[in-house]
């Protein structure tokens, strides 16, 4: 019997190595028509903003009702009695800076100035032992918790003074997604 002729199997190869010098070509062509080193000048565009171009007279409106909100709170080495022995802080090496209290800061709003009421985060003020409010005059006032809700991260705190300036709480039930809102604090 007679063997049937067997197909090149270099053809396919040639036909794949000749196809991808032509591309080759082609982009190497296509490369030097485009101008190099230009950019097309992107237009900047400007977003949806509010109104105003500045934010700047809302914080000037706003910013007198907003106070910084300082705590004195036991240091977590305070909390630990093992830690009070100076022979435990000197095993497991704690300094006996460790036993400093600790300061934390927040940020709180003036909701009644007349009776002066502040509200903050209840986590600003959770185990303080000192709170400390600070105007923004410059005033730095001492504040008793006047109701705590810890679901709600909220405190309400109280400070010896009147007529201060107030911010009116909005409705958040009117907002929509979109909105613009502003958070404004101290720190």
């Amino acid at each position: 019997m007679a063997e049937a002729p067997r197909a090149s199997r270099g053809i396919p190869f040639l036909a794949l190595l000749m196809l991808l010098i032509i591309a080759a070509i082609v982009g190497g062509v296509v490369a030097r028509l485009l101008p190099i080193g230009t950019s097309s000048a992107v237009e900047p565009r400007t977003l949806a903003v509010p109104s105003e171009d500045s934010l700047s007279p809302l914080v000037r409106k706003t910013a007198p009702a907003v106070v910084n909100i300082a705590t004195l709170q036991q240091s977590p080495a305070q909390q630990n009695p093992l830690l009070q022995d100076p022979f435990f802080r000197r095993y497991f090496g704690i300094p006996d800076t460790a036993l400093q209290p600790a300061i934390a800061a927040g940020s709180g709003v003036i909701v009644d100035g007349k009776n002066g009421l502040v509200i903050t985060n209840f986590h600003v003020v959770q185990n303080a032992q000192a709170v400390e409010v600070g105007l923004k005059d410059g005033r730095k006032l001492p504040a008793d918790p006047v109701a705590l809700a810890p679901d709600l991260d909220l405190a309400v705190l109280r400070i010896d003074a009147k007529d201060l300036p107030t911010l009116q709480l909005g409705d958040s039930s009117k907002l929509q997604v979109g909105d613009f809102v502003v958070a404004i604090g101290n720190p």
